[in-house]
């Protein structure tokens, strides 16, 4: 089974106190931040950018995990790549998802794949060999604090069991209204990779970065 990992999602940080924000759940031990980019178009909301993802790499070692929420994301993949380790993307955004994996990939960068909730599995059926992870969104995308979806716990299953069955080691994310509650049924289910927002960073972020950390071992 896939190490786990928590992926701390800066959405839900004070914007105020980004650096400070982002230096807190490192020194708490995470080794991961989630970092969701929105364009307003293929999701509601407008978030952050290419610039405060830059800024924040001159002062983080953590491996920026960036999350992107964008309509036709190859135009800026080349400029993510400059400070990301892994980029994913909305298989519903890309119009040739096979090349867009191949180009995160020659940028020297992980490439992820994300789905929404109603979409099927069959939809990365035929990458998942060539994909370093599947990330299953467990709310509509587009704004932080809602709740899980509970169905998604089943794609979750059936997404485990395919990669086994195919001999395939991709990690599986889950991001949405993931809590210290909620987070023993989702690993169960068999993901291993946790973004959790609010359930880090509303009150204590270290403290709920350790909790979060403890639960996984």
């Amino acid at each position: 089974m896939n190490r786990k990992i928590l992926s701390p999602s800066l959405l839900a940080a004070d914007f105020a106190r980004l650096a400070e924000e982002v230096a807190g759940v490192e020194k708490a031990g995470a080794e991961y931040l989630h970092l969701d980019v929105m364009d307003g178009t293929f999701v509601p909301s407008i978030s952050f950018g290419i610039p405060v993802i830059q800024s924040l790499r001159k002062v983080s070692g953590m491996f920026f995990d960036v999350h992107l929420m964008i309509q036709d994301p190859d135009r800026y993949l080349e400029e993510f790549a400059a400070a990301a380790d892994q980029i994913t993307v909305h298989a519903e955004a890309c119009r040739h998802l096979d090349r867009t994996m191949q180009k995160i990939h020659s940028l020297g960068k992980k490439a992820g794949v994300a789905l929404n909730p109603a979409t099927p599995l069959s939809a990365i059926e035929w990458i998942a060999g060539d994909v370093d992870m599947i990330l299953l969104m467990s709310v509509n995308p587009g704004f932080g604090g809602q709740k899980y979806i509970p169905y998604v716990t089943g794609k979750i299953a059936s997404l485990r069991a395919f990669l086994e069955s195919r001999g395939l080691s991709a990690d599986i994310q889950v991001d949405g209204g993931v809590t210290l509650e909620n987070a023993p049924e989702v690993l169960a289910a068999g993901a291993n990779v946790l973004v959790a927002g609010s359930a880090v960073f509303k009150g204590d972020a270290a403290a709920n970065t350790r909790a979060f950390l403890e639960l996984m071992r």
